[in-house]
């Protein structure tokens, strides 16, 4: 069993922070989403993993991610030259997949964890060509959506239809066996110019070969965009997070609840509420921190108001005597301000920004 994890595209959603990185680089509580990913196929028993990659991001991905032995697995980097599609991803990546099974899992998606292993063992015992995860949606119009029966066979898969035959989106999670590579042969790209997955399995069915359906249960997130992100950012540290203090804490600050506080990092004179997840070699000074807040490396906070927030590696904050909630600030920004205002602050901030509000 192989698993291709796809971390190719443009992250035009994320802009302006995806200007300058792979938006599956983007961390949530200090990881970078990806990793969540290879480190659930691991713990699934899969440990032969291709990742796609673009020519825009792919050098970052690879230098952050490695070889895969900090997971356990080995990892081989596949360059898609065009986002044409998941199909196009899977035919690219062939020569890796050669005739094994596999699961393939978009690398900017989040599960629950331990859902994976689930899933992986119902393909293998019954021998499906194809299974497909659903989970039901307030929005069905904006995603591929699925129409099953009873036993949970796909009847029939639309991306984003107008009129949805049901609200099981499919999340972006699949287990295939080599069959899948006949079918993507067949297909033709779509009016979008792209060679789509739901036609490739869309056209398994039309063969009449088993594609099963599971649905989850479990919460799933695209973070493709700001408050998606947030709100994984929100789940995971709600879920997974532990306390451990390994930085300094000064007699005047009060540290409450879940939070961890990394290697070299220093606080002093601050409240900090968790869930709170502080990265190594920070700087917090006359600052409060609230609940849900991530902040990466290297960043620096002095007299800042912060809460349900990201901040990424080395960023500075300083001066918010109003509180910054519900933002997401990329690396190395610089955020300043000296009066004080009724309301609080939202932001999105890219990489290497530098603000000034007077």
């Amino acid at each position: 069993m192989k698993a291709l994890i796809l971390s190719g595209g443009k992250g035009t959603r994320l802009r302006p922070l995806t200007y300058t990185g792979a938006k599956q680089l983007v961390p949530v509580a200090n990881k970078p989403i990806l990793w969540y990913g290879i480190e659930e196929m691991v713990a699934a028993g899969i440990t032969d993993i291709g990742i796609i990659i673009s020519p825009e991001t792919g050098e970052e991905v690879k230098t952050k991610t490695g070889n895969g032995d900090k997971f356990g697995a080995s990892i081989t980097y596949i360059l898609q030259e065009q986002p044409a599609g998941l199909a196009h991803a899977v035919k690219v990546a062939q020569a890796f997949l050669e005739d094994s099974p596999f699961v393939m899992y978009l690398g900017d998606n989040l599960i629950q964890q331990g859902d994976l292993s689930y899933f992986l063992q119902r393909f293998q015992q019954q021998h499906h060509d194809a299974l497909i995860l659903l989970r039901a949606v307030n929005n069905p119009s904006a995603f591929g959506v699925a129409k099953v029966d009873e036993s949970g066979k796909v009847l029939e898969l639309i991306e984003k239809p107008k009129v949805p035959p049901s609200n099981l989106a499919l999340v972006g999670v699949y287990f295939f066996s080599e069959i899948i590579h006949q079918a993507i042969a067949c297909i033709q790209p779509s009016a979008r110019g792209e060679l789509e997955i739901t036609d490739a399995i869309q056209y398994l069915i039309s063969q009449k070969k088993q594609v099963l359906a599971c649905k989850l249960e479990g919460w799933w997130l695209d973070t493709g965009k700001k408050d998606d992100l947030l709100e994984a950012n929100r789940l995971i540290l709600d879920t997974c997070l532990q306390t451990s203090i390994q930085g300094v804490v000064d007699g005047q600050s009060q540290v409450i609840g879940r939070v961890e506080i990394g290697r070299g990092s220093k606080v002093i004179n601050c409240t900090i509420r968790g869930p709170v997840i502080i990265g190594n070699n920070c700087y917090l000074e006359n600052c409060f921190i609230g609940p849900y807040t991530s902040i990466a490396d290297e960043s620096t906070l002095v007299d800042t108001e912060l809460e349900h927030s990201v901040v990424l590696q080395g960023a500075k904050i300083s001066g918010i005597h109003q509180r910054i909630i519900d933002s997401l600030i990329g690396q190395r920004a610089q955020v300043t301000l000296a009066p004080r205002r009724p309301k609080a602050l939202r932001f999105m901030i890219g990489d290497d920004c530098q603000i000034e509000l007077s």
